[in-house]
Formats: structure tokens, C-alpha cells, sequence
């Protein structure tokens, strides 16, 4: 008999065990990396988009309808979402979820109508699409779900599976639609990810036993160097209860939108928001955090934080101070940097930057932390410097989700792009002047990365070997060898031309200061009529970062 519509129940296990099976193939999803750097993170950041919605439909419970399971799936994702890949998927899911939220079965029609719009909506996410991705990945599905219901199709024993072989199909052709990745050797890491929730979603529709159990897993992990050994900690260094009285305007948004996050960074023990009164009872790491996500609902009534460390003399960090709700009026402008490493992020302070959101490589921030950030800066106006072309596209949502402030994105790639962007900011500019002239300084930027290879490959007309330092331009990889002092200098030969003025170095948290300023000394020797700047970076994974102006 054929199977003609999913229900509400079946469509949650579905999309929970594609979300399982993507956290179990994030590290593989990793190694597809264009380059062979340290820092293939596509999916880790996959996996922690649509787990963030996944924990949003597990708190629904077994029976929801379509509308609350429609919700946690899009809100969820799209707050959670993290690089240009999650970015794209909370994307899917957003469009395939608007166009079946008002029905209480999936039928095939509709399902068709969905695939069609889930792909519509990714695409106008993405300001220039590229195809050989993951949005090939999955037009090809849409697409071919269109041509099978329109060919008279009615069963979705048939639909199902046949997407699934023409999307790993169209997996397979990415290489051919896009040479960097038929060059390294790969398929589109994201693509792959998508594949992997459609498998998930498959094996689960065919009735194959699928553990759904989704776990909560805090940001913020417990050093077991520290006083206090790991047999005598808790989940959680801390328990606390928060009472707010609520003096402010709550909906459904702001009420999930703070629990998904709570659930992000402790174990929630309850949870409770009424007419008078917003109650949390948690263990967490971070109860500062905590304090500062209830004073979105109002006044602080009762705060309670104990350590949960049996040797908590020794081993628990003094207790949080209390933070203040901002005071007085808002300023015209202000900004949020995304830099990883204490000297970058002091730089940007030192800069007028408000708030620095520790991430970049290997740990992009979420729309949902940027999102935090603009609402700790007390301006009418905030500027977000994404500094890392992955994050770009999160920050451009967390714009779109804002609403109580005017944000603009300047859209830059690099950390001394972001840099350049903050000095060109002039307090007499308005907010549309600010925008353009720093837009336009972002584009006079050079900038070059160093790090060490984690395979060997030939790509850009480069043999790489695994340990292979390497010299990363803005678009293709510009220099390789063994003797890193080398490799930056034959890098910084490919970035100066007759315009250059300026070198800058910022060097990384593995880079002892005096190998730092003996490289300064040869740069300066080899390029004897620019101006040389080194500065401590402290960012993790590459050696250096240089921009050359």
C-alpha cells in the first residue's frame, strides 16, 4: 500500500535522527576540507546548528503539533546556526518548515511544494551562490522531487530513497562544478553534511532503530588541571537560582530564545516563566552568563549561587559579580568583533570596540552569541566585524533577527581587515557614511595566514606535505616549505606591490616572542622601504597573521 502523508510524530523522529547522524559524522565532515589546515570545522558547525534545534524539539516532547515542531526546528537552527554551511541549512530548514507548519500531515504534494522552498529560501540567504555546495546538493533534490511528483509519483516508499541517491549523486558531480575541490581530492564538506541528515531522516522513515536521545552539552568544559580533581566535579562548577520580577515585554520568542541558550551552557533544572515572575534553577559553569539572560525579562528579585565542588574552598572561582543593567542613554554607535586570542581582542578594545566575541577559526560563533553581543552594547547603532568570511553570513542573520537596534554588517574576512575597519570609523560620519568609508578601507587590505598542513595534497600548483608550513592569501595559497621564516617572507613577496606602505604581523599563541621579533627583523631587512608592525596576537592555530596596506 502506498504511503501517501507523514505525520507530525513521525517528522520529529525524522529530523532527529538526521540530526543524530550528522553529530556522529561531524570529524569526518572535517577532513573534507579545501585546504589542508588545522581548522576544517564544517562539521562541528553543522552539527551544532541543527542540534540546537534539536534540543528544542526534544523539549516539545512526544506528542507536538506541527506549528510548535515547525518553530523549534526553524527558530532553533537559525539562532544556532554557525558558519556559512549551518548558516545555509538553519536556511533549509527554515523554508521547509514555512510551508508545511499549517498542516497536521506532510502529504506528498506538500512535500514537494516544501523541497521547493526550503532550496528558494537557501538560495536568497546566499548573496553570490556558488554552485559545486552544499545549495547544489540540495537543488538537485528539489528538483528531483518536483520531477517525480509531477511525473505522477504518490508514495513516499519511492520518493524518499530515490532522493537520497540522486542527492549522494549530486555529491559525487560536486568536484566537477567546482575545481578547488576536484583538485583537493574532495567532495563539498557541506553537501556531505546535508546528506548525512537526509540519511539519518531515511533510515528512520524505513523504521531502522535510531537512538534520539539528545544530550546537552555546555560551552564551557571543566579543566581538569585545575585545584579540584575531575572525580570531585559535578557536570557543572556551579548551581544557581534566579528569580526575576518580570517588568518587560515577554513573547514566545524571547522565551525560547533564552532557554535554547541556558540549555547551551548548563543543564537546566527547571525552567519557569509566568505573568509576574521568570524562575531558573541550573547548573552551569558560568552563572554570570545566567544572571545576564534573566535580566532580559526584568528585575533581579533573588539570586542564589552555590559551588558544587566538594573541595569548593580550593577548587571554585570566586562568585560572579552581578551585572548591572545598562544605565543611561545610548550611545549613536557602537561595535561587536569576532577575534580569537587575548592580544587580538585587546587591540580591538583599544580600538573602541564594545564587545569582543572570543571565536573565528575552529570555534565560529553562533547567531544566537552574536545576537548576545549586540544586545550587551547600549547603542543605537552597532557595527558587527565578523573578521572571518565563515562567520559572515551569521552575522548577517543575527542582523535580520535584531530588533531593537540598527545593525550593519561590514563584511570582513580577516582580523586586519576588521582592524582597518574600526580605525577608518569617524564619530562626525553618520551610520551610512561610516559603513561605506570602512567598507572600502576593508578592500585596500592584503592578508596573509600561517599554519601547518594536516595532509598531503597538491592544490594552487603547490606539492604540500603533512607538517608543510604554509602561506594562505586571500584567495589561493601563496607559499610552501619547511622553514616557516621562509614561508613568511616568500608569502609577504606575494602580497607587496608598488602601493604597499604598511606590513603588519600579528603573531599566535605557539610563537615565542623572540622568534616573533627576529622575523620582524628579516621582514624589515627584505623590505627595507615599508613601514613594519609586529603586535602579540595570541590566536590560536595560525603562527602568524600578516596584512600588508
Amino acid at each position: 500500500m502506498a504511503v501517501k502523508e507523514i505525520d507530525v510524530k513521525l517528522f520529529a523522529k525524522m529530523f532527529l535522527a538526521g540530526a543524530k547522524y550528522l553529530d556522529n559524522s561531524k570529524e569526518d565532515i572535517n577532513e573534507l576540507n579545501v585546504f589542508p589546515v588545522p581548522d576544517g570545522d564544517t562539521g562541528t558547525n553543522m552539527t551544532m546548528t541543527i542540534m540546537s534545534a534539536a534540543r528544542e524539539v526534544r523539549d516539545l516532547g512526544e506528542e507536538p503539533d506541527m506549528k510548535s515542531l515547525c518553530k523549534a526546528m526553524s527558530g532553533g537552527s537559525l539562532r544556532g546556526a554557525r558558519g556559512n554551511s549551518g548558516v545555509i541549512l538553519s536556511q533549509l530548514l527554515r523554508g521547509f518548515t514555512k510551508a508545511v507548519r499549517d498542516e497536521q500531515f506532510i502529504t506528498i504534494p506538500l512535500f514537494g511544494a516544501a523541497c521547493t522552498k526550503a532550496v528558494e529560501t537557501a538560495y536568497k540567504a546566499v548573496m553570490k551562490p556558488t554552485e559545486g555546495t552544499i545549495l547544489t546538493v540540495a537543488r538537485g533534490m528539489g528538483e528531483k522531487a518536483a520531477e517525480m511528483i509531477e511525473d505522477g509519483a504518490d508514495d513516499f516508499d519511492v520518493i524518499i530513497p530515490a532522493l537520497f541517491e540522486h542527492g549522494n549523486a549530486v555529491l559525487a558531480q560536486t568536484p566537477e562544478l567546482l575545481p578547488v575541490l576536484k583538485q583537493a581530492g574532495v567532495v563539498d564538506s557541506g553537501g556531505a553534511g546535508l546528506m548525512k541528515v537526509i540519511q539519518g531522516a531515511l533510515d528512520m522513515y524505513q523504521g531502522k532503530e535510531i537512538d534520539l536521545t539528545i544530550s546537552d552539552e555546555p560551552i564551557a568544559k571543566v579543566d581538569d588541571s585545575r585545584p579540584g580533581k575531575a572525580e570531585d566535579l559535578e557536570k557543572n562548577i556551579y548551581h544557581a537560582q534566579i528569580k526575576t520580577i518580570i517588568s518587560k515585554s515577554v513573547n514566545n520568542r524571547l522565551e525560547s530564545e533564552v532557554k535554547s541558550y541556558l540549555a547551551s551552557i548548563g543543564e537546566i533544572i527547571s525552567f519557569n516563566v509566568n505573568e509576574k515572575e521568570f524562575s531558573i534553577d541550573i547548573n552551569t559553569d558560568d552563572p554570570g552568563l545566567v544572571i545576564q539572560k534573566a535580566l532580559k525579562f526584568g528585575m533581579l528579585s533573588d539570586v542564589n549561587i552555590s559551588c558544587r565542588i566538594k573541595h569548593a574552598s580550593e577548587a571554585c572561582p570566586s562568585a560572579p559579580v552581578i551585572p548591572d543593567e545598562p544605565k543611561g542613554e545610548p550611545k549613536d554607535f557602537g561595535f561587536v568583533a569576532v577575534s580569537a586570542g587575548s592580544g587580538l581582542a585587546e587591540i580591538f578594545r583599544s580600538l573602541g570596540v564594545d564587545y569582543v566575541i572570543e571565536g573565528g577559526q575552529t570555534m565560529n560563533p553562533s547567531t544566537a552569541d552574536i545576537l548576545d553581543a549586540i544586545d550587551k552594547v547600549n547603542a543605537r547603532t552597532v557595527f558587527v566585524l565578523p573578521n572571518n568570511k565563515n562567520i559572515i553570513m551569521a552575522a548577517n542573520q543575527a542582523r535580520d533577527l535584531s530588533t531593537d537596534k540598527s545593525v550593519l554588517v561590514i563584511p570582513s574576512k580577516t582580523i586586519p581587515q576588521g582592524i582597518t575597519a574600526a580605525i577608518n570609523f569617524s564619530e562626525g560620519l553618520t551610520a551610512d557614511e561610516n559603513e561605506q568609508a570602512m567598507i572600502e578601507a576593508i578592500g585596500t587590505v592584503k592578508t596573509g595566514e600561517i599554519t601547518y598542513a594536516v595532509r598531503d595534497t597538491n592544490i594552487d600548483d603547490h606539492d604540500i606535505k603533512k607538517g608543510d608550513y604554509m602561506g594562505i592569501g586571500d584567495k589561493k595559497i601563496l607559499s610552501v616549505g619547511t622553514d616557516m621564516e621562509q614561508v613568511v617572507i616568500e608569502m609577504i613577496s606575494a602580497m607587496v606591490d608598488d602601493s604597499s606602505e604598511l606590513i603588519s604581523l600579528y603573531f599566535g599563541s605557539d610563537v615565542p616572542e623572540g622568534d616573533a621579533n627576529a622575523l620582524r627583523d628579516k621582514v624589515a631587512e627584505k623590505f627595507s622601504g615599508l613601514d613594519i608592525d609586529i603586535q602579540n596576537g595570541g590566536q590560536p592555530v595560525y603562527y602568524y597573521i600578516v596584512s600588508v596596506e
